[in-house]
């Protein structure tokens, strides 16, 4: 399998380097998490409007670029090597596959087009504060539950006239106080026909009271979401594959939030490289200490092990290399969710590589490493946040063993 680059791959990641090291340092970033939206508008029109980011993965026929997974990793490396707030994550990686595997004919026609240009944002509230396993990457989400009981939820009830009211509660939504249109998972039917299905909510819908919550990492702003007799539309029609679909936006975005992740740990090594090759003590750089050295060669080891397992996942058709379809990263006939278990596993190895290189950064800058405000804290947030929000990475690949069937029969 040919693990090159394309020209056009390469172009992508170039131009919004560029772009984000003009527009997103680290006192930039700390100005845009600091708006009402959490992110830098202007920014985020950038990155849509002129590259057609959340566009990427989408079908031409939509106003997309009908790019693949590799694109996408691509994009979101440089995203996280600035860790750029933006509704990218949300918008693109979580609610457009979803729309686009559930919605009906006149839906996609709507929404998906104007999600590729970036004039709608949109924000996935699962109930119960399970992302990572309503997606699929931490267990089976058919064990997942929308709503009801005593962990509460998100109820949903059918009007006369053939509409949904939603009455409930969501909490830790990636960009649900600000999104344009949030895909709200509810419980349905009661007991006789309970079932999870998806709705669209507008973001000025009646009855619906939104408010930023704090989180541990600003750059990933997040929302909690009441909703009080919400007038909502169906995504989609009955009988449709709720779980099924979850699942397979969680394959794919845990390639992007893996390839995220890489980005995010590759910064923060080379920031780490910088300083100790230019602090100096007793007379020399402390880089030049052998100790010092290993340190730095054991994370630059990790990160690109973290890397390869990244493109590999984005690359494989069907879970097996140099399978058919191989070629360069994103080639024609590459399925655009990989292998179920490669996602898992590539985010599990990005994960604990952020982890470790953003404590070691704080550790290797000394006495001002270990100050709130320097920007090494940025990169040790989203590290222990995106543990927090999909992880954790025992449990990612204990799901990749399943899905396999490394220890057995492979889980569904």
């Amino acid at each position: 399998m040919d693990a090159a680059f394309t020209a056009e791959q390469d172009e992508i990641r170039r131009t919004l380097r560029e772009l984000l090291a003009k527009r997103s340092g680290p006192a930039e970033v700390r100005a845009a998490v600091a708006t009402p939206e959490g992110y830098d508008t202007d920014l985020w029109h950038r990155m849509s409007g002129t590259l057609g980011l959340p566009g990427l993965a989408l079908p031409e026929e939509y106003g997309g670029v009908g790019c693949g997974p590799a694109e996408l990793a691509l994009a979101c490396e440089e995203t996280g090597r600035a860790l750029a707030p933006s509704p990218l994550l949300a918008t693109a990686l979580l609610a457009a596959p979803v729309i686009h595997a559930l919605g009906t004919g006149p839906q996609r026609a709507d929404l998906l087009p104007r999600i590729a240009d970036g004039t709608l944002t949109c924000a996935l509230a699962v109930p119960g504060g399970s992302l990572s396993l309503a997606l699929g990457l931490t267990g089976d989400n058919a064990s997942w539950v929308a709503g009801g009981g005593r962990a509460g939820g998100v109820q949903a009830r059918a009007v006369d006239g053939g509409g949904w009211q939603l009455y409930g509660e969501v909490t830790q939504v990636l960009d649900g106080h600000s999104a344009g249109l949030l895909l709200v998972a509810a419980h349905a039917g009661g007991f006789a026909r309970s079932r999870t299905l998806l709705f669209l909510v507008r973001g000025e819908a009646a009855g619906l009271v939104r408010v930023r919550q704090s989180a541990l990492d600003a750059t990933r702003s997040q929302g909690s979401i009441q909703l009080r007799h919400v007038e909502a539309e169906l995504l989609g029609e009955e009988p449709v594959d709720v779980l099924g679909a979850l699942a397979g936006a969680g394959r794919t975005a845990a390639v992007a939030l893996a390839a995220e992740a890489v980005g995010a740990a590759q910064a923060a090594l080379d920031r780490t490289v910088e300083y100790v090759g230019s602090r100096e003590q007793f007379g020399r750089p402390i880089g030049s200490f052998q100790a010092v050295k290993h340190r730095v060669a054991d994370l630059y080891v990790q990160v690109e092990a973290a890397r390869s397992l990244t493109y590999a996942a984005a690359r494989e058709p069907d879970g097996a290399p140099g399978g058919a379809g191989a070629g360069p990263l994103g080639s024609a006939g590459v399925s655009p969710h990989g292998n179920a278990g490669a996602g898992p596993l590539a985010l599990a190895a990005a994960l604990e590589a952020l982890r470790t290189v953003a404590g070691e950064t704080i550790q290797l800058h000394g006495g001002i490493g270990f100050t709130w405000e320097h920007e090494a804290h940025l990169y040790f947030k989203r590290a222990t946040a995106d543990e927090l929000l999909f992880g954790p990475a025992r449990r990612l690949r204990e799901r990749a063993a399943q899905v396999t069937g490394l220890f057995g029969e492979v889980a569904a």
